[in-house]
């Protein structure tokens, strides 16, 4: 099992004890303003949905990962790589991605946390590019993206919920200019 560290996270796989805290941060309107419809989820929608991110670790060897805080063990949210089957259109392509309870923004954990996912999809997974997608209005993850080197590839919408998206993008070959 693949587990990355960070100066102040653990990203894992995910555990049973995960559920609860990460449906509370599925649970909070404004930790789902940008997502899909903006629909808040509860705790079935929570589990099905991790159920459903360790499937993707077994099909692909990558997945997105349960942020840990090291110092309290406490779950943040989660950051990894998934396959954007919402947007058929960037297919095939793999996505950088993160969500995190609100009590953890603003600290940089998930530029941290989302920096540890570029570098694994790079270098242990051998991807040729990363794309990620916010809706457009959420400067919070396109200042993110912009951190982790991304450019801006196009807009477009999100046909599953309808709202409009900037797609970004990175090859391998510009992320290994920009860390060494």
């Amino acid at each position: 099992m693949v587990t990355l560290e960070t100066p102040r996270l653990i990203l894992r796989r995910w555990r049973e004890d995960d559920v609860a805290p990460m449906a509370a941060a599925n649970a909070d309107p404004e930790v789902m303003r940008w997502i899909g419809d903006g629909s808040v989820r509860d705790e079935r929608q929570t589990r099905d949905g991790i159920e459903a991110m360790e499937r993707e670790w077994d099909a692909h060897g990558f997945g997105l990962f349960a942020v840990e805080i090291r110092s309290t063990g406490q779950l943040a949210g989660f950051t990894g790589l998934s396959v954007p089957d919402f947007m058929p259109e960037l297919l095939p392509a793999v996505e950088v991605g993160w969500r995190l309870g609100r009590s953890h923004w603003g600290q940089g954990l998930a530029t941290e946390a989302a920096a540890a996912s570029v570098r694994f999809g790079f270098e242990d997974r051998k991807l040729e590019r990363l794309v990620s997608v916010a809706q457009v209005g959420n400067g919070a993850s396109e200042r993110i993206m912009t951190k982790l080197g991304m450019h801006l590839l196009r807009e477009a919408v999100d046909t599953s919920c309808g709202r409009r998206v900037r797609v970004f993008s990175l090859s391998s070959d510009k992320h290994v200019t920009a860390t060494h």
